[in-house]
């Protein structure tokens, strides 16, 4: 039977990282975070999955937005009762990025190193890193969606464990990024910090918690939700396969978001929605 450190070995190995750091690697002192951990949901509320998950989506969530990102909210709403996407750039396969990356709309799986944890997410976003080797903020980097996080263990009892993971995430980010699939946005200047406390509950060792509070300019002030998650019981979990862009019907041509029809042919997505630009393209004369 493979030891702890055995299977942190190979995990390395997967993952590209030295196994000599294994080896002295004392795991024992870090939680055991296996498994696989579903979107913690609440009964009856309507809607698709949102960040706070004991709210509803969109303005259910009460953000404390500012006023001009209220109305880019009700916007997003108000061109998506039409058949448009509003703010929500998923339809498009672009990535959620963070926060709404943890969401958990599919399952998540945390793997923890030596010098980082690993969140796969396997949907639009595929992985988050939190590096832990007490590296400093790079002085440059390439804007991605999930920005960059650093994190820190804590032994919150004393019993030299560590059972909490302290994380800060920032930019340089690619965006639009919204909340939520009506929209609900960050500032479109992507300049957000996203502090966390990760755990698992201690009175039920089922949940886990993602304590998240993000500070962002389209905030009146800093916004905190306590995301959970639920341990899945069966000890071989189905991990299921995503592609957005598998059987996506939507089509984005230009800043219009089109709709491919079920005989093949390009068909608007709202009403009175102009045609695409045609000009690189012969016109048939009438």
């Amino acid at each position: 039977m493979f030891s702890r450190s055995a299977i942190g070995a190979i995990v390395l190995v997967a993952l590209g990282l030295p196994v000599g750091d294994a080896r002295a690697w004392d795991d024992a002192k870090y939680p055991d975070w296996a498994g696989q951990w579903e979107r913690f949901v609440v009964p009856g509320l309507p809607g698709q999955p949102s960040f706070d998950q004991t709210k509803p989506w969109g303005p259910g969530q009460q953000a404390p937005l500012t006023a001009e990102y209220q109305k880019v909210l009700a916007d997003s709403m108000a061109d998506q009762a039409k058949g448009g996407q509003g703010n929500n750039y998923i339809p498009r396969c672009q990535a959620a990025g963070m926060p709404r990356m943890m969401i958990a709309f599919r399952p998540l799986e945390f793997i923890i190193t030596q010098n980082a944890t690993y969140i796969m997410i396997g949907s639009d976003d595929h992985s988050r890193r939190i590096f832990t080797d007490g590296r400093d903020w790079p002085k440059d980097g390439e804007p991605t969606y999930a920005g960059y996080s650093i994190g820190k263990w804590v032994d919150t009892t004393g019993e030299g464990r560590f059972d909490v993971l302290e994380a800060e995430t920032r930019g340089p980010f690619k965006g639009p990024r919204a909340y939520d699939s009506t929209g609900l946005p960050l500032h479109f200047d992507n300049q957000s910090v996203f502090k966390e406390r990760l755990h698992r509950d201690k009175a039920d060792p089922n949940i886990f918690h993602d304590e998240m509070t993000v500070i962002d300019h389209a905030l009146t002030r800093p916004w905190t939700v306590d995301k959970k998650y639920v341990r899945n019981q069966n000890p071989r979990p189905d991990w299921p396969e995503y592609y957005c862009g598998e059987n996506n019907q939507q089509l984005a041509i230009g800043k219009e978001n089109y709709f491919m029809s079920a005989d093949g042919l390009l068909m608007p997505a709202r009403k009175d929605q102009p045609p695409p630009d045609l000009r690189y393209f012969n016109q048939v004369r009438k």
